[in-house]
């Protein structure tokens, strides 16, 4: 009979200690509850400050200078020299008209830029001179006066580049367009 009695109060002694475990366990996550939130609470604010002070200090840079901050005098010395190109004006002085309903006539003198001292570049630039002439005529003949604008140019200059080395040359490179002149006169 003494043995009937210790077996069930060894089992009933099993799950009163099981359940206080789990109450302990769940008194331990609710008592890290308060402080995991304190964390995150901080951390969020923290975030919040931050973005806070860039904002701001972005928008009070920016507000009074819109070019930036980070130009750099034409004295110093940390600004590089301009390459030296060497300039064929085999091209001369072309003539056209635009493609304005009332044309423009458009007189404009050339010089292709290229690497300093390259006879290849020289080379080839003579033996294209009729192609790079009528190309640069029918580049300008399919522009509109208002496209031949003075602020314009480096667009104008930039594009003809590109074209020049994709369309026409093969092993040189215009590296520079430089118009000796540009004018546009109504007809």
């Amino acid at each position: 009979m003494s043995e009937d009695r210790a077996a069930p109060s060894t089992v009933e002694d099993e799950p009163v200690e099981e359940t206080s475990g789990s109450k302990k366990k769940k008194n331990g996550l609710i008592e890290l509850l308060p402080i995991l939130l304190k964390f995150f609470a901080i951390g969020l604010a923290s975030l919040v400050v931050v973005v806070t002070i860039s904002v701001i200090t972005y928008t009070v840079l920016n507000s009074n200078n819109s070019k930036g901050q980070t130009l750099i005098p034409e004295n110093s010395p940390y600004v590089g020299t301009k390459p030296q190109y060497s300039y064929s004006t085999i091209v001369g002085t072309v003539r056209c008209n635009t493609r304005d309903p009332t044309p423009y006539s458009v007189v404009v003198d050339v010089a292709i830029g290229y690497t300093l001292n390259d006879s290849q570049a020289q080379t080839e630039f003579t033996a294209r001179q009729f192609e790079l002439r009528d190309f640069i005529r029918n580049y300008f003949s399919t522009k509109y006066a208002e496209d031949l604008m003075p602020e314009k140019e480096p667009q104008l200059k930039q594009e003809l580049m590109e074209l020049l080395n994709i369309r026409i040359l093969d092993t040189a490179k215009a590296r520079n367009i430089v118009f000796n002149q540009l004018s546009v006169m109504e007809m």
